[in-house]
């Protein structure tokens, strides 16, 4: 008889949970079908029911770090400068949640840059986040918060800024602890705040 419809959801947020522990502690390098399976306390062939290929894997590992990554608790978007912070803030990884998410992020560029498909929608999901970034600081420019200046060349900065932080705390978070992140990126707003806009300085 075929499973009821309940267990086999059940089932398959098991095989989720499994599969997210898996790219915590291994990264995305370590997630193979074997890996997720002994996590489950399974067998492989029982896998090759919800993914047949390694490649069906790994789209869904991204498809779930997706979502869970939508679904994280986000700070209230506030209005001008403090919109940008918040939108950076969420970014890096101050909590457990999010350093396990970063952590996975960071392992599958390596997957990214090796398929050209997955490339080509990771740098759409980047420049999504540079929109979003782009209009905050049109916000705080309107607002006199932010000096004059292209505003997509500050997001596209400030984002490359606050991924290279994500990098530095995933490598040596003894260093760069939750209060070390958050004080830089308060102290590269502080500057950005401060300086002058390209015309000024001819």
């Amino acid at each position: 008889m075929p499973r009821p419809k309940g267990d086999h959801e059940a089932r398959r947020r098991e095989v989720s949970e499994a599969v997210w522990q898996v790219m915590a502690t291994r990264g995305f390098a370590g997630l193979t079908l074997r890996a997720v399976a002994t996590e489950l306390g399974a067998t492989t062939g029982l896998l090759t029911h919800y993914f047949p290929t390694k490649q069906a894997l790994v789209a869904y590992a991204l498809d779930l770090l997706e979502r869970r990554t939508i679904a994280r608790p986000r700070r209230p978007a506030g209005k001008g400068l403090i919109a940008l912070r918040h939108a950076l803030m969420d970014i890096l990884p101050l909590t457990p949640e999010a350093m396990d998410s970063n952590r996975i992020w960071v392992s599958s560029w390596d997957a990214a840059l090796s398929d050209d498909t997955l490339q080509a929608d990771y740098a759409r999901k980047y420049a999504q986040s540079r929109d979003t970034l782009r209009e905050r600081v049109t916000a705080a420019q309107e607002l006199g918060e932010l000096p004059p200046g292209n505003p997509a060349d500050i997001a596209a900065g400030s984002q490359s800024f606050t991924l290279g932080l994500v990098v530095q705390a995933l490598l040596d978070p003894a260093t760069f602890t939750p209060q070390r992140q958050v004080e830089l990126l308060d102290d590269y707003l502080a500057a950005l705040a401060a300086s002058r806009p390209p015309e000024d300085r001819l």
